[in-house]
């Protein structure tokens, strides 16, 4: 019996990165995934600034961008439209380049199994993680001393038993992981049953060149009540995909869906369906993300209707979060507390995204929809169309997810994590570090370790230096005494964790150092 300190389940992009993210650290591995292809379906398209940090950090950036199936020249911006895609009325959306100055890199967009690919590929170079593509998990069971997981070869039926001491569910909304570990759910239900097609049009790629720079589409039709006809482009000038709702009990051979793309449109064009499924919209969170020595991340964890783009950004944020805290446990210099706040820390943060944008801009959708019709009120129906084209550059700027509430950080008094709040460059413990150049020219990203890292700005290290020694927590050091780096961070010293959030900053040590080591690593 084979025996991993971590079995992944699941090989999507958020088991892959976490894959990735515990290879680089040395911990060895196992990642099986019932496909032996990714599935060339093209949703998990959008990739935030946040997102492709990840990337950079995983050592595949390049490869990624230079996997994209449109061209960098031609633009992934958005754009949202009343009544019909090609109606009179459209405007700018989701111009996520306008936080850019708060992250280390751009923001891109490409479709998932793309992104799976090059994930993948990234597995081949690391020889502390074992993949078994093409094989499905039948069980999962724990005990004290360890998970054992039972999996079958897909196309022989071969069975294999491993063993692991941790075992991460990245196996989508109907986890085996989740089920096996008792895991609940809370759900909300749309009734709605929704369906996606891909299909083939290079006439609809000519009708849309009056939106230059434009890869996706929001098409708000009144008579939808706030849920979004939507179009977005798998590569330029071919391929497609389309998701919208469609009345209970639609199947594949009872619904006229080019005649239904064709009234989201606002025009006929030829089209080749490559694909027509169905999906039920809810929203889903499990009430913890972990149960003793399993856990679980990604669509495992939450599942929501694909609307923003949040989605793969979330469950690869998960990967990020959980990754260095089984590496710190397995390496000696976590623990048990350390595992326990991935929990608090990720989930909030899913809530306050499901809450506070995907649902609340299906109720904002729908309540506009009631109010504002051009037909009965030109003038005000413009004025508050406007006024959405400026809010959605709010919306964008809103989204922050944060760990203020973790019990690993010492936030503000009454502080909870979340998904909303406002950009800064500040250093501020529970946000995302804001990049920052360096006096040698390096930006601050290209300095971070694998460990904690100690930003220091003409500040004394010294109380940090001998605590980290004698606590065996690897801390990192970096010397800077450009002026600007302390102006904009607005702190002398900022303290790092391993995925790029603040865990503390001041302008000089606190009287106790160890006491904040020993909370920023998950110790009572």
């Amino acid at each position: 019996m084979s025996t991993y300190p971590v079995i992944i389940i699941g090989g999507g992009p958020v088991g892959l990165g976490l894959a990735v993210e515990l290879g680089q650290r040395g911990i060895r591995c196992l990642l099986i995934e019932r496909f032996l292809t990714p599935p060339p379906i093209p949703k998990g398209q959008n990739l935030t600034q946040r997102t492709m940090e990840h990337f950079a950090h995983w050592g595949v950036e390049d490869k990624l961008r230079a996997s994209r199936t449109i061209p960098k020249e031609y633009g992934i911006g958005g754009l949202t439209a009343y009544g019909t895609l090609l109606g009179e009325y459209q405007n700018h959306w989701m111009q996520r380049e306008l936080v850019r100055p708060y992250y280390f890199t751009d923001n891109e967009r490409l479709p998932q199994f793309v992104t799976e690919a090059v994930l993948r590929q990234r597995l081949t170079e690391l020889p502390t993680v074992e993949t078994l593509y093409g094989w499905t998990v039948e069980n999962v069971t724990q005990d004290d001393d360890g998970v054992t997981v039972q999996a079958v070869q897909r196309d022989s039926n071969e069975r294999r038993t491993f063993q692991a001491q941790y075992t991460v569910g990245c196996d989508g909304a109907r986890s085996i992981v989740r089920e096996k570990a008792g895991i609940t759910q809370t759900r909300s239900d749309h009734d709605r049953l929704m369906v996606l097609l891909v299909f083939k049009s290079t006439q609809l790629h000519d009708l849309l060149a009056r939106y230059p720079g434009k890869s996706y589409y929001c098409v708000l039709k009144p008579e939808m009540k706030g849920y979004w006809n939507f179009f977005g482009r798998v590569d330029l000038g071919t391929t497609w995909f389309f998701h919208a709702p469609v009345p209970l009990g639609t199947t594949k051979d009872n619904f006229d869906f080019k005649e239904f793309v064709y009234k989201a449109a606002g025009a006929t064009f030829e089209m080749e369906f490559d694909h027509i499924g169905f999906w039920e919209l809810r929203f889903a969170v499990a009430d913890n993300y972990r149960n003793g020595r399993l856990f679980i991340a990604g669509d495992a964890a939450h599942s929501h209707p694909p609307y923003g783009g949040y989605g793969i950004n979330t469950g690869l944020e998960d990967a990020r979060n959980l990754g260095w805290k089984l590496a710190a446990t397995l390496q000696g210099w976590g623990g048990d507390a350390l595992l326990d706040s991935y929990s608090p820390e990720r989930q909030p943060v899913f809530k306050s995204t499901a809450n506070d944008f995907i649902e609340k801009s299906i109720h904002v959708d729908r309540d506009f929809l009631a109010a504002f019709d051009p037909a009965v009120d030109k003038a005000a129906f413009e004025a508050e169309w406007e006024r959405r084209r400026t809010g959605a550059l709010t919306e964008v700027g809103a989204f922050v997810p944060h760990y203020e509430g973790s019990p690993l950080i010492d936030g503000p008094p009454g502080a909870r994590s979340g998904a909303l709040g406002v950009h800064s460059l500040a250093a501020r413990p529970g946000h995302h570090l804001a990049p920052q150049m360096l006096s040698d020219g390096r930006n601050v990203f290209d300095a971070l370790s694998d460990g904690y890292t100690l930003l220091a700005f003409d500040a004394d290290t010294a109380a940090f230096e001998q605590a980290a020694s004698t606590l065996g927590l690897p801390l990192t050091i970096v010397r800077d005494t450009r002026a600007g780096g302390r102006e904009k961070l607005r702190a002398g010293l900022v303290l790092v964790r391993p995925d790029q959030f603040v865990a503390w900053a001041g302008d000089a040590a606190p009287d106790d150092v160890a006491s904040l080591l020993r909370k920023a690593r998950g110790e009572p």
